[in-house]
């Protein structure tokens, strides 16, 4: 039994929101004792010329400013991720705007990019010593209407300063965001995010990765696999929260507007992740995301095609001890089939 047993409780009589900044200052003031990361070289891969000790990293979303990823990574994370990031700063959407859905173990948000700006982060990346592996998430301002400056504006400050980028385009709770994964505009954003990014580092740093949404169509999954892979980006996460609401869902709270995360897009998001995995055919790596609370759950992402994978939604219900758990349980479960390394499950069940 770890330390979020008996704290858990507390934090959940507390709102969401309250409850999220106890727990960035708890990470702040190194209250949370390090927990020594997980080193196993089953689980270890290289991607993008940077070697990942283990495949579990924090989505973006927790750590919005970039205040404590160097905590997080302490924590026995592979690799986080902060944002999303504004070229301004945004207050977001009315509170209250975070939703837990227990019966569920399900989360609803409908933050709308709050965050301090590209400023105030990247003064924080700049400032930290570049250890462990930290990508940084970029959104657009909510009135900025030219989509593609903005996008264009977070690369040429944060590029320098992340080990990798995630363009966010997948959000539903941006007004018009999601239109710009239609093909023609997702191509026009990802060449000149892509022509910046080039621009201000070296060849071969600073990866590109797009998030894209669980509610596509197919004709939108070819379309964005054929964008990603003519473009030239280097992966992509699946996926973003849904903004479908199962008929199963139980909590009173399933009727508030945003994005559903948790345990019931697990399924959803993982057969979205199988379907992209198809048509990418290992071109490019995938992140999976969305639902995963156990080593099981993390061990179908990568046997649906993920390379790495993402939790956040489950951290409210199991707290950080989680990390440690879903690590441990993918070595036993390797070793059980047989394999004698993280890669060589990669997209067995395809």
């Amino acid at each position: 039994m770890g330390l979020y047993t008996f704290v858990g409780p507390f934090l959940r009589l507390l709102s969401p929101e309250k409850a999220h900044g106890i727990a960035l200052t708890s990470l702040k003031s190194g209250l949370l004792p390090k927990k020594k990361s997980l080193i196993d070289p089953i689980l270890q891969q290289t991607l993008w010329g940077m070697t990942f000790n283990n495949p579990v990293g924090l989505a973006a979303g927790f750590d919005k400013n970039a205040e404590v990823p160097d905590a997080i990574l302490g924590q026995g994370f592979g690799f986080t991720e902060i944002g999303s990031v504004t070229p301004k700063p945004q207050p977001g959407n009315p509170q209250p705007r975070l939703f837990r859905l227990t019966e569920d173990l399900a989360v609803i948000n409908r933050m709308g990019f709050n965050n301090e700006g590209l400023d105030a982060v990247a003064a924080r990346l700049a400032a930290r010593e570049r250890k462990g592996i930290v990508g940084a998430n970029l959104g657009k301002n909510k009135t900025q209407e030219d989509a593609v400056a903005d996008y264009v504006a977070g690369t040429k400050v944060l590029a320098p300063l992340s080990d990798y980028l995630v363009v966010n385009v997948s959000s539903p709770n941006t007004p018009g965001l999601r239109a710009l994964q239609s093909k023609d505009q997702l191509a026009g954003l990802l060449k000149e995010v892509l022509k910046t990014r080039d621009d201000v580092v070296d060849q071969g740093t600073a990866p590109l990765l797009l998030k894209v949404a669980p509610d596509l169509t197919d004709e939108d999954k070819t379309d964005i696999v054929d964008v990603a892979l003519e473009t030239g980006i280097d992966g992509l996460i699946v996926s973003n929260t849904t903004i479908d609401r199962p008929y199963h869902l139980k909590s009173a709270n399933k009727v508030e507007g945003g994005g559903l995360s948790g345990q019931p897009l697990f399924e959803p998001s993982t057969q979205v992740l199988r379907e992209i995995a198809k048509q990418v055919d290992g071109k490019i790596p995938l992140i999976g995301v969305g639902g995963i609370s156990t080593a099981d759950q993390a061990y179908a992402k990568i046997r649906a095609g993920a390379s790495l994978v993402q939790v956040y939604s489950a951290l409210v219900y199991d707290g950080l001890e989680l990390v440690g758990d879903i690590n441990t349980g993918l070595i036993e479960r390797l070793k059980a089939d047989g394999f004698d390394s993280i890669t060589a499950a990669i997209g067995v069940d395809l």
